[in-house]
């Protein structure tokens, strides 16, 4: 039993999410947990710096291995050892993989509204950016690959998917990356999938990694995950980047050597071993606490502040609020959120195209503070 009502405190911890922020606003922004790591990850990294010693590493240990285990138990499908890089971060991954994989003036699609570095990379290394925006109904978000279609030409090499997708919560089904990865197919487009969010999906939904859909696909994408979201050790630079086709693999080794990255930081070995060696339990217990955060969240909406929609979510910690009804533009509404509210939400407009009038919320914390967070949402509404 792990008791995730701990309040455990951040501040005066050079923690980007409670110290780099105006002081009397709760913070409830950016994507990591309230929440203290799993015990045996914590044990583990705190055995490894009473060695006193912290030299160069020399490779990975066990780290390739527990992850293979770790991805064939959870989704039934597994990389070959062969197959897996590594990077400090997914983000640092995508940018690496933009230039192992593109030239000036290639084009790169992504689906907004989307986590704000994809605008960044997409436009990295001389590339074009390529918006295909996702199709919302007023209740659910879907890909628009006619309107993709349309849009795409022979200069169109890459696109990142972030699977499942931030800010909006979304766990793409199996028929839906069947399509997408068919539509790819035809038009020679190699797939990013960012599933850095893979291990935290609600009990109704299955995540579904983007290679196992099919052989042939499984050849013409790249899977980029880590540890970070899953455990809260974000701050540790560990992900990993599989690539089963081997001339991609070689071009991303390529730029991770140019860059001075090919050999982990000595405490990620330790964290990402122990993680997912040690980590499923507690892992399984953070499901359910973060769905009753769900659960408490969204019948708190919808009977006291029935203005604010939740987008139901189906993966992730983060909620997707539509704040358009309180008739608010874009500052209006962040003016809000901060002056009156006294809330530190992620502002929809920072995810691009489809996020206005709409804010991300991260309900990954103690039950006790989230509560809070919408007793302040509920009282500035009313006031």
């Amino acid at each position: 039993m792990y008791d995730f009502d701990k309040i455990v405190s951040r501040e005066n911890t050079n923690c980007a999410k409670w110290d780099a922020v105006e002081k009397g606003l709760l913070p409830m922004w950016v994507a990591d947990m309230d929440f203290q790591s799993p015990p045996e990850v914590m044990m583990a990294l705190q055995e490894r710096a009473q060695h006193g010693v912290f030299g160069y590493s020399s490779g990975y240990g066990d780290w390739f291995e527990v992850l293979i285990q770790w991805m064939r138990k959870r989704y039934g499908w597994a990389p070959q050892r062969e197959w897996i890089s590594t990077s400090p971060g997914v983000v640092a991954a995508l940018f690496m993989l933009v230039r192992a994989l593109t030239e000036p003036g290639d084009r790169i699609i992504i689906q907004p509204p989307v986590y704000r570095p994809f605008y960044y990379v997409a436009r990295s290394n001389g590339c074009e950016l390529l918006e295909n925006p996702l199709y919302f109904d007023g209740n659910k978000y879907r890909m628009d690959l006619e309107q993709l279609r349309q849009k795409v030409d022979s200069r169109v090499k890459l696109m990142i998917l972030c699977s499942p997708h931030n800010p909006i919560g979304r766990v793409w089904s199996r028929e839906e990356l069947l399509a997408l990865g068919q539509f790819c197919l035809e038009h020679e487009i190699t797939i990013i999938s960012d599933e850095i969010h893979s291990d935290l999906v609600l009990p109704d939904y299955k995540h579904t990694v983007l290679a196992s859909v099919s052989k042939e696909l499984e050849q013409n994408m790249i899977v980029c995950n880590a540890p970070s979201k899953t455990f809260n050790i974000a701050g540790i630079p560990a992900s990993n980047v599989i690539i089963a086709n081997e001339n991609l693999r070689s071009a991303y080794r390529r730029v991770l050597r140019e860059s001075g990255l090919a050999l982990p930081n000595v405490f990620a070995v330790t964290a990402v071993e122990a993680a997912y060696t040690y980590g499923e339990a507690w892992l399984d217990e953070l499901l359910l606490y973060l769905e009753e955060n769900y659960r408490l969240t969204a019948g708190f909406l919808a009977e006291r502040i029935p203005e604010i929609k939740l987008v139901e979510p189906e993966g992730t910690y983060l909620l997707w609020l539509d704040c358009r009804s309180l008739g608010l533009d874009d500052k209006e509404l962040d003016s809000f959120i901060k002056e009156k509210a006294k809330l530190l939400l992620e502002p929809g407009t920072i995810f691009g195209t489809g996020g206005n009038g709409f804010q991300r919320m991260n309900i990954a914390c103690p039950r006790s503070r989230l509560l809070v967070a919408l007793q302040r949402l509920e009282k500035a509404v009313r006031g």
